[in-house]
């Protein structure tokens, strides 16, 4: 029972909301414009959810072996960290998870593309190799770019862009410019929560020879950071909104951004790093919060469209 608690403590449930909110808005953007299938968009929210899993467990191994994650970390206990799981063990779970992953990325791609649009069909299953790698190589081996400050970078560019944009194109098998501003606008939230995880391990990390950009830039100029992640997402919802002139139903989203104006009045005033820990939760229960009202006002938005016609 143990072990199995720390098996799904490994898993890092917290994290899997967020991990599909970029999946949530690019999907509903195809079933605005009439390019919706269930079944793809099921296969895409098990596939995020596979390479998250994966990510969370190559975390756990790489900072567990390298020794970042030891008695002084602030945040949770990680499964390597507690004796509980054996460092062979989370390897054989990685290789298995990796295994899955790129299954359910080759069976969405199929689903997607069929036999016909052979270029779309490999230029997606590259992108789930390099999704699959990039999941590992976070925090595991000699080159992890999570300890060469670059983890901001790619957590914007997976979470955000390729999330987005991705599952969009899944559907619609084409680009569409404009939904750039709402898939910068997830990245830069998931950018701030990993923040918020650098700016709490600032310490520990430093110790560990783990270079973050929240250690490179230090602790005031790290929250002055995090505020421009926050407020540059917002304006850039507002942009999208404003741009396509939805109707007033849109601003129901924005029910989502008030938690975290409220998150960033109390992030100015922590001093303590254990005080980032809650606030891990609350920016990644917003971001998936605004993705699903985002979601509910496009239904809606589309229906009224119809009933108009």
């Amino acid at each position: 029972m143990k072990q199995l608690k720390s098996w799904i403590s490994a898993f890092r449930l917290r994290t899997l909301p967020l991990s599909i909110s970029g999946a949530i808005v690019g999907s509903s953007y195809a079933y605005y414009l009439n390019y919706f299938d269930p079944i793809i968009f099921i296969l895409i929210i098990l596939t995020t959810l596979s390479f998250q899993i994966l990510s969370n467990l190559a975390n756990d191994y790489g900072d567990g072996v390298k020794g970042t994650d030891n008695e002084t970390r602030i945040g949770p206990e990680r499964a390597l960290q507690s004796g509980v799981i054996s460092p062979k063990q989370m390897k054989y779970a990685i290789i298995i998870n990796a295994i899955l992953s790129a299954f359910l990325a080759i069976l969405l791609v199929y689903v997607a593309f069929g036999g016909s649009h052979l270029l779309n069909s490999l230029i997606f299953i590259v992108l789930g190799g390099i999704s699959i790698y990039a999941a590992i190589t976070y925090t595991v081996g000699k080159s992890a770019y999570g300890y060469r400050a670059l983890g901001d970078l790619m957590v914007f560019l997976f979470f955000g862009w390729l999330s987005v944009m991705g599952s969009y194109f899944l559907f619609a098998k084409n680009i569409d410019a404009k939904l750039l501003l709402p898939a910068s606008s997830i990245g830069l939230l998931s950018t701030a929560v990993l923040n918020l995880n650098n700016m709490r391990d600032l310490e520990t990390d430093q110790k560990s020879n783990k270079i973050t950009l929240a250690g490179h830039l230090g602790p005031k100029n790290s929250k002055l950071y995090h505020f421009m992640l926050i407020l540059l997402a917002i304006v850039l919802v507002l942009i999208f909104q404003y741009k396509l002139t939805f109707s007033t139903i849109m601003y129901f989203s924005w029910v989502a951004f008030l938690p975290l104006l409220f998150h960033l009045k109390g992030v100015y005033f922590i001093d303590h790093p254990k005080d980032f820990d809650p606030h891990l939760k609350r920016v990644a229960l917003s971001t998936f919060a605004f993705a699903v009202l985002f979601a509910i006002a496009l239904i809606i938005e589309h229906t009224h469209h119809l009933n108009l016609h």
